[in-house]
């Protein structure tokens, strides 16, 4: 008790002392005293900025790094003072297989797992995968291409994920479908099912996307499954005001393409045809006869246009029907089909001028034979007008 009063009379002087002083020094030292918080914080901030020499050495002599990018994964591994687990976590990858090169990917993708722990955190991971049959080249591809895969958690977000995927594939993991969904898609897998996936494959059952329809949406464009479930039904709802109707066939390839490009990228498109003549009508008409038109480049668009319209002079109305002619190769197809055409057209060898785009949807083997063999006489000069130099004519 003796102490506690002591002490109570020795800090009610100090206060009186304080209190006691004029005006300048106190707001002195109110302002010395206010302002060390300040000087602390950024003291620390320059600590916490401070090139890690370890790692960053680390990283540029043992996985090549360029200093910028060295500096860049050190920052998100302050706290990694020794190279002593960066060393394990390498090691284990070139023991299963991994590239230098894909190593330096998985790092560069997700630096915390430098600090990994192997046998906790890595290896489980890695294990469930090749269980499920990812195996060798396989996992490598994978888990360089998504390395964040092994900073989600295995029984909350990867193993029931999985369970759900393997529902909706048909063998998926004895065909290789699963890992192909991950390597397509590695968000499929890096949340809680309840979240995202579930939901969006209850939606999708229940507007009648099925079975093997299901099966082949998964497969061909998983990013779909990973949206927030009302981007998906933005994107449904997109395609049903343009005409589609989601038991059609071509309903899955419009999801896919609007899953593949921006909404920028498709007006820039739309506004390309319409540059040509195309109404708003024919565009979309042209879309639903063959979504994945609107994947193909714009260059490639812009060619296929110039040269159907202006040089071989298809009507608007036969692109309109058949929208795919513009995404054959104009080298390696369609320019040196039509040379062959004019060649046998100006020798007049055929008696009836077929139809250019039944010609440009043959099979090579089938080209070669109504077109070029079918006319022995002139067989070199067709095939130097088809390839331009000697062709061996059992290729494909």
């Amino acid at each position: 008790m003796f102490v506690i009063q002591l002490r109570s009379r020795c800090l009610s002087t100090h206060l009186h002392y304080l209190y006691s002083l004029p005006a300048g020094p106190i707001s002195s030292f109110s302002f010395s005293f206010s302002s060390l918080p300040k000087v602390v914080t950024k003291n620390s901030a320059q600590n916490g900025n401070k090139e890690n020499h370890v790692l960053v050495n680390y990283l540029i002599n043992t996985l090549d790094f360029s200093k910028p990018r060295a500096l860049a994964v050190s920052n998100h591994c302050h706290w990694v003072r020794s190279v002593e687990k960066p060393e394990l976590v390498v090691h284990f990858f070139k023991s299963i297989g991994f590239t230098y090169v894909q190593i330096k990917s998985t790092v560069n993708s997700a630096p915390q797992i430098l600090n990994a722990d192997v046998e906790k955190t890595i290896k489980p991971k890695i294990h469930l995968f090749q269980e499920l049959g990812i195996t060798g080249s396989d996992l490598c591809k994978l888990i360089s291409t998504h390395a964040n895969l092994l900073t989600r958690s295995v029984e909350k977000a990867i193993k029931p994920s999985i369970e759900v995927l393997n529902k909706v594939l048909v063998n998926g993991t004895e065909n290789g479908d699963l890992f192909r969904v991950l390597h397509r898609s590695g968000w499929v897998i890096q949340k809680s099912p309840h979240l995202r996936l579930i939901p969006n494959i209850s939606y999708l059952e229940s507007i009648g996307v099925v079975g093997s329809r299901l099966s082949s949406l998964l497969k061909n464009q998983p990013c779909l499954l990973a949206l927030p479930q009302s981007e998906l039904k933005k994107r449904v709802s997109k395609l049903l005001d343009i005409g589609f109707y989601t038991d059609s066939r071509m309903f899955l390839h419009g999801l896919y393409t609007l899953g593949s490009i921006t909404h920028e990228t498709f007006l820039r498109k739309l506004q390309l045809f319409q540059s040509f003549g195309f109404s708003e009508n024919k565009c979309m008409e042209m879309f639903r006869i063959a979504p994945s038109l609107f994947r193909t480049s714009e260059k490639k668009i812009k060619l296929g246009l110039e040269f159907f319209l202006g040089t071989v002079k298809l009507t608007e109305s036969t692109l309109v029907q058949h929208p795919s002619l513009l995404m054959f190769s104009m080298e390696k197809r369609v320019i040196p089909r039509y040379k062959v055409l004019q060649l046998i057209k100006s020798k007049k060898l055929g008696k009836k001028e077929p139809s250019f785009y039944s010609v440009i949807c043959l099979r090579e083997h089938v080209f070669l034979e109504k077109y070029v063999l079918r006319f022995p006489e002139s067989a070199e000069e067709l095939l130097m007008a088809y390839k331009g130099h000697s062709l061996d004519v059992g290729e494909e």
